[in-house]
């Protein structure tokens, strides 16, 4: 019963982490890990806990959907190809060999969410008076594929990337972004579920548990970070994460 208030604890925090800023599994990825759970499973079990809260985002952001051009949506294309190419990837991972690379993967996360702002204002400043038509969303559609590849691998730190890419479009707006990456981490999700779906790698239990406060947290985070600034979230996010690598590695090594 205590393991299940801390999932659905945690899981408000992931999905809200998610929708302000992303994150969520940074902080949702450890406490899989303390409840007893293998590297790979909880890895696995990720897509399941943070479904509904990427889809619930979007909803707390659908304001800003219906004012994205539709052909952005197209970029979804490459989502379920990337995420299902990536999630099959890990189904052929030996466990042990996945546990060795979790403390790196971790780390490659915390540094994305740590350069996520200033490379997508270096990519933004680059293209500043540049046409952005439907040529260059092409180039982000493939641009996407190795980023869902990743990220139906390992899932934390895969919407920074995203974020990024979006800096090459016409959209100015934050919350736009934010929009469409909370989309786009919606249908890496689904892929990856569909690909694990009987693989025996996801946790249902703990996976649901979780889901149930990410679905929460996320609405409301979509909600708040319309209104406040996110630098302290940030600096409290990239900590928290610094300690888990160190965590992860010296369970590890």
């Amino acid at each position: 019963m205590l393991q299940d208030i801390i999932l659905l604890i945690t899981g408000l925090a992931v999905g809200a982490m998610n929708a302000i800023a992303g994150g969520g599994m940074l902080l949702g990825f450890p406490v899989m890990l303390a409840t007893g759970i293998s590297p790979i499973h909880a890895n696995a079990s990720a897509a399941v806990a943070t479904l509904p809260g990427s889809l619930s985002s979007a909803f707390g952001y659908r304001k800003y959907l219906r004012q994205i051009p539709k052909q952005y949506l197209w970029l979804i294309v490459p989502c379920a190809i990337g995420a299902t190419i990536g999630a099959l990837i890990l189904r052929r991972t030996p466990p042990g060999n996945f546990e060795e690379i979790v403390p790196a993967l971790v780390l490659f996360a915390v540094l994305l969410f740590a350069l996520q702002p200033l490379l997508h204002f270096h990519l933004h400043k680059h293209l500043h008076g540049k046409s952005k038509g439907d040529f260059t969303l092409l180039w982000i559609s493939i641009g996407f594929l190795p980023t869902a590849i990743y990220g139906g691998y390992f899932g934390a730190g895969f919407g920074f990337i995203v974020l990024a890419f979006l800096g090459f479009t016409s959209l100015k707006d934050i919350h736009k972004m934010n929009a469409l990456k909370n989309l786009a981490g919606a249908t890496i999700a689904i892929a990856s579920i569909a690909t694990l779906w009987n693989s025996g790698l996801i946790d249902w239990h703990h996976g649901l548990v979780m889901a149930v406060g990410s679905t929460i947290g996320g609405f409301c985070g979509a909600k708040l970070s319309q209104r406040v600034s996110t630098h302290a979230f940030r600096i409290g996010v990239i900590s928290f994460g610094l300690l888990a690598v160190a965590y992860l590695a010296f369970r590890t090594y």
